[in-house]
């Protein structure tokens, strides 16, 4: 979880370092020394960059694919909101009033409780106080609607689905990459970057191009991954889009006032 600055923070220090590194292995091992090795050289980082490809564009992948769940699994809770709601309009006029006052709430806290204290990965004690209330309102609609028990059963399986992907999301807000795995990609980011650094050419600014260009590249990678890997926190992530769409919903069943 990374904020812009901080990003752009890291992608500076890490072509800095880089290009430094580079600066002083030239001036202490000079590229006619280091050029009878570039055989060597190019094997490992043929090796090494290949190796580092593959897991580098795993992670990107792995941590891209959890953001685009945490963003389905909020919609289908969002549409489970508003399913309920629907469904609420054939119970009698108290019980249809009650679920659905407290289905505009949980729309509500969503979007200005549950988003912001995920970003500091914890959840509004509101949005649970309201899906216990929406589970006790279904449970006296099912004893006064007997004569009609289908829509309050479906009324029951939608708030069911949605309380499971309330919890899946409440996994996602604090799930995130282990430090092993992040051990893994920066020391690999540094020796590949530094390996790139050891090939012998008389052509510093060729040589800057290319060791400036790996490490901007490697380091954008690690900040995208860094970013994404909390789909809940940071600049890039899961907006309660589903949950204004679903009041917006709300609005257009409920018709004008």
């Amino acid at each position: 979880m990374l904020s812009i600055w901080q990003s752009v923070g890291a992608i500076v220090l890490s072509v800095t370092l880089a290009v430094t590194f580079l600066l002083i292995l030239r001036k202490f091992w000079p590229p006619a020394l280091r050029r009878e090795h570039n055989d060597l050289v190019g094997w490992q980082i043929s090796v090494l960059g290949t190796t580092y490809a593959v897991i580098i564009g795993f992670m990107l992948w792995n941590v891209w694919n959890n953001f685009q769940s945490a963003q389905i699994n909020a919609e289908v809770e969002a549409n489970s909101l508003v399913n309920i709601y629907r469904l609420s309009q054939g119970f009698s006029s108290a019980q249809a009033a009650e679920v659905q006052k407290l289905a505009r709430e949980y729309a509500d806290v969503m979007v200005d409780e549950e988003w912001p204290a995920m970003s500091q990965q914890r959840l509004s004690p509101t949005s649970f106080q309201i899906i216990q209330q929406l589970w006790t309102a279904l449970v006296k609609a099912e004893v006064d609607e007997a004569p009609r028990p289908m829509s309050v059963g479906q009324a029951f399986a939608e708030l069911e689905n949605m309380t499971q992907h309330r919890r899946i999301r409440e996994l996602q807000s604090r799930s995130s990459l282990p430090a092993i795995l992040w051990t893994i990609l920066i020391v690999g980011a540094i020796i590949t970057v530094g390996s790139s650094c050891l090939f012998g050419t008389e052509s510093f600014s060729l040589h800057f191009i290319l060791v400036f260009s790996l490490t901007l590249l490697v380091s954008l990678v690690l900040v995208a991954i860094a970013d994404i890997d909390r789909p809940f926190q940071g600049s890039l992530h899961v907006e309660p889009d589903a949950f204004k769409l679903a009041h917006e919903t709300f609005r257009k069943l409920s018709g004008p006032k």
